[in-house]
């Protein structure tokens, strides 16, 4: 049992801002434009309850079904959810299951629209606390409950990963570490990890490029980080720059590159980082705000490229002309990929907003075709690891397009902990997200 009783902040004060933020994403509202909302004093141990109860939140509304036939309003609702998804599983509990219980119905008293519910929510609770065994057997059977996703979301794994739709989920529920990518260009990953140790951070090698720490740390505290020696990026996505310029970069030759949706700006530093200083890229993003952040991200490992706020498959509006070499198209998608990071996403999704994302998938694809050199390349790839937004996507533009050809990808990444990555032998060796690569080649017109 972890508990952090070392915090200055009251439990059920954070207990009361989490059930707000719960409330919100149930809303639809993103987990992380919930967090923005809470006071930053409060924010780390809130999102930490927050990003726990969302990983377990199948299981307790499958409870909380158990307990009240009826579902009380919004904000009480996810109060008990929250206590239930917490205290549900005693081993893992953040906090021993009766404290939890108590500050519960303490942050019911002290919120006024919550205090007339404070009797109900004590006597739900202190039910379950009574009976949680029977309880809980009586949800096992619960695909909510069991997986911790909605149904038609393991239904669709089922279907599209039939030997690993289990170790999928399973990897889903655990929290992802903090990985970093090595900046090459300025020093290597053993003198970055030799450096750390010197420091008392341990890491692990991941990839070509990446470290993962066995620790998250804050940015700040990491050395290098300041100094653009390391950026943090998990080591799926750290393969997009790797294998668009892949015998691609001859040395000494200016090569022009596109970073199609570009923001936060980690694939388009990381293009950066491999080309030499003679090369171009070029990075769009639609919204005005997250170019700013690519610029910054640039700034910290003193490079530059040429930010365009503009909708990429309006290729009107922005192209002058010229063709690539190579495009990076990290498509908008459902996300399915990275659900260790970003808990929330499971609860926000639809199923009808697959065929939604693959429509713009399609379109971005058949809009950026047309500016790649012959002789070039596109490298497509999405945070998902729904077929639609991945294998099926790339299969039908080959089809429908006769001078593409696939060159060898990795195809569909799986998540994974290092605690399962024995059993996945055709993904990458260590710990990361899951993602989709096809990369494309134009061959030259005859």
């Amino acid at each position: 049992m972890n508990d952090h009783t070392h915090t200055s902040v009251p439990l059920w004060q954070q207990l009361q801002a989490v059930a707000q933020a719960l409330a919100q994403v149930r809303r639809g509202v993103s987990g992380t434009a919930a967090l923005e909302a809470v006071p930053s004093g409060l924010r780390p141990g809130v999102q930490a309850l927050l990003f726990q109860a969302l990983r377990q939140l199948g299981r307790a509304q499958a409870l909380r079904a158990q307990l009240a036939s009826r579902a009380p309003a919004p904000l009480p609702d996810a109060l008990l959810c929250t206590a239930l998804a917490l205290a549900w599983d005693p081993e893992n509990a953040p906090y021993e299951p009766h404290t939890l219980v108590n500050q519960a119905v303490e942050a019911a008293k002290n919120t006024r629209s919550l205090a007339m519910q404070a009797n109900f929510l004590n006597a739900c609770l202190r039910r379950f606390l009574r009976e949680r065994d029977a309880l809980v057997k009586a949800t096992d059977n619960d695909v909510h409950a069991q997986w911790n996703h909605p149904e038609w979301w393991v239904k669709r794994l089922q279907k599209d990963h039939p030997d690993y739709w289990q170790d999928i989920l399973r990897a889903n529920n655990l929290a992802a570490p903090m990985t970093l990518r090595v900046n090459n260009s300025a020093i290597s990953r053993d003198a970055l990890q030799t450096d750390w140790d010197n420091h008392g951070l341990s890491s692990q090698a991941v990839g070509e490029q990446g470290l993962v720490l066995d620790q998250a740390h804050n940015v700040r505290d990491i050395p290098g980080f300041a100094e653009g020696l390391c950026s943090v990026q998990d080591a799926a996505a750290q393969c997009a720059a790797q294998l668009l310029l892949k015998d691609l970069a001859i040395v000494g030759q200016a090569l022009r590159v596109l970073d199609a949706c570009a923001a936060p700006g980690g694939k388009t530093a990381h293009l950066l980082e491999l080309l030499d200083h003679t090369s171009e890229v070029v990075a769009l993003d639609i919204d005005p705000q997250r170019c700013e952040r690519i610029t910054q991200n640039l700034q910290r490992i003193g490079r530059t490229a040429n930010v365009i706020t503009a909708d990429a498959a309006q290729t009107k509006t922005w192209w002058d002309g010229q063709l690539f070499d190579a495009i990076l198209l990290d498509a908008p998608c459902t996300a399915s990929g990275i659900v260790r990071r970003h808990p929330d996403v499971r609860w926000l999704r639809r199923e009808t907003d697959i065929d939604k994302l693959a429509a713009i998938q399609k379109n971005l694809l058949k809009q950026l075709w047309p500016l790649v050199k012959p002789g070039g390349r596109l490298l497509y790839c999405t945070c998902s690891v729904f077929r639609a937004e991945g294998e099926n996507q790339a299969k039908t533009f080959v089809e429908h397009n006769t001078n593409a050809r696939l060159l060898p990808s990795l195809g569909h990444l799986r998540p994974q902990s290092l605690a399962t990555s024995a059993a996945l032998t055709d993904n990458l060796l260590g710990d990361h997200d899951g993602f989709y690569y096809a990369l494309l080649e134009k061959l030259p017109t005859t």
